[in-house]
């Protein structure tokens, strides 16, 4: 542990310092907007225009990266996002602020890609899955903080965005400064989208309808909420306890899905998360109270259910596919993220702030109807050939995602080596469990 943090911990405070600011610039974005007077649907539209942007960034870095190398990138990006910040202050115009959100998100998906390389070269077979949680709980944990910064001041004023401004500026030091060699980069292999949907057809569109949730929810919950009424105080921590949830449930969620029928599982927390949809839509004018719970707990359903698509797919695949399958699965949940805020906010221009929460009820009911029809369609995977359920954050780059595959990959191809192990649970009668 203590040489896994020398060698990573300017890779992870870089990072947590940069999803602090990122945090904060999200849930910011979009109540200023609101203060700004831009429509409900504008501001779903803006909101969109960020995940436009990562999803390009993460399409287009690798190669950025190959031409001009890690350092230069993650400087520039670092230092274009930190601009880009601080114009949102100086200019306020709707149509520029798309601009600007776009940049952003290419700029956020950068980083994260040239970061996350170096997170992968310091990575070893023994601590792969270890790191990748700890970089989870790091990244989203400062997500979760981010949206307390907003109490600092007033968000009408400038000097939040000072603030973002200068946690996205300090990122660089930590690793910049680091002795860690750069990494070598290679662009990991593709496979057919189509190919990837015959495979596993819950596992590409479970990812995609994860994205329309997920990015509905970090788009347009701080204009629900700032439309409930909810004080600032109440805003930061309603969207506070969305990553919050994330993090404390996801890994009971994920382990519970090793040991049971992954459909089942997708099937029980996606209708799970449509049912406490609707109850956010029940209780948002009785109790201030309940809506905070219904946040935490949404987004500890919602949050997991990434990571199951993502297992869930895998065990579809050869080991071989995995890697390749990644880009597919970060394309498909990029999209729906991209669709998530204009289409939530279309359904709140229409019905009204409660339809925040409709429109999350009738996308999870959709995943878990679509889950019901695959039961039967195909038999389960044997419970003894699935993997394991490793926790990923949803902003995740195609590396964290190559990162996951390649430790399920490892995991599979250590099974031959143990014979040992295999005779002594063959003895013990033992079948149909992960240990």
């Amino acid at each position: 542990m203590n040489s896994m943090f020398r060698t990573t911990g300017a890779l992870l405070l870089s990072m947590g310092l940069l999803m602090l600011g990122n945090g904060l610039q999200g849930s910011l974005i979009g109540l200023r907007a609101s203060l700004e007077g831009f429509s409900t649907q504008f501001t779903g539209i803006l909101m969109t225009g960020y995940f436009i942007g990562f999803l390009a960034g993460s399409t287009l870095t690798p190669r950025i990266v190959a031409q001009v190398g890690h350092i230069r990138v993650f400087a520039a990006l670092a230092s274009l996002a930190s601009s880009m910040v601080l114009i949102h202050s100086v200019f306020i115009d709707p149509w520029l602020w798309f601009g600007m959100r776009l940049v952003t998100g290419f700029c956020i998906a950068g980083l994260f890609i040239v970061a996350e390389s170096w997170l992968n070269d310091s990575a070893s077979n023994a601590n792969r899955g270890q790191l990748l949680s700890l970089y989870m709980v790091i990244t989203t944990g400062a997500m979760a903080c981010g949206q307390l910064l907003l109490n600092l001041a007033d968000p009408g004023s400038f000097e939040l965005f000072i603030l973002i401004s200068v946690l996205v500026s300090l990122a660089l030091l930590p690793l910049l400064l680091s002795a860690t060699p750069a990494p070598s980069f290679a662009a990991p292999e593709h496979m057919s989208l189509l190919q990837l949907y015959r495979s596993s057809p819950l596992g590409i569109l479970g990812c995609m309808g994860t994205g329309m949730s997920i990015g509905a929810m970090l788009g347009m919950g701080v204009i629900y909420a700032q439309q409930m009424g909810l004080s600032l105080s109440r805003i930061s921590l309603f969207m506070g306890l969305v990553f919050i949830g994330g993090v404390v449930l996801q890994w009971p969620i994920g382990k519970l899905s090793d040991r049971l029928d992954r459909r089942k599982v997708i099937f029980v927390v996606t209708g799970l998360a449509a049912l406490t949809a609707l109850v956010g839509v029940a209780i948002a004018e009785v109790s201030a109270a309940g809506q905070l719970a219904v946040a935490f707990l949404f987004g500890g359903l919602a949050f997991p259910m990434y990571s199951l698509c993502i297992a869930h797919t895998n065990d579809a695949l050869e080991p071989r596919q995995m890697v390749a399958a990644s880009s597919n699965l970060v394309l498909a949940f990029g999209i729906g993220a991209a669709l998530g805020p204009s289409l939530a906010a279309a359904v709140m221009g229409g019905v009204g702030p409660d339809g925040f929460f409709w429109y999350l009820a009738m996308v999870h009911a959709a995943i878990g109807v679509f889950a019901l029809y695959r039961m039967t369609r195909r038999s389960a995977v044997p419970l003894d050939e699935q993997g394991l359920c490793v926790p990923i954050g949803s902003g995740a780059s195609q590396v964290v995602m190559t990162m996951v595959q390649e430790t399920t990959v490892g995991q599979a191809s250590e099974v031959p080596e143990q014979p040992t192990l295999a005779e002594s649970l063959s003895e013990a009668n033992c079948s149909g469990t992960q240990p």
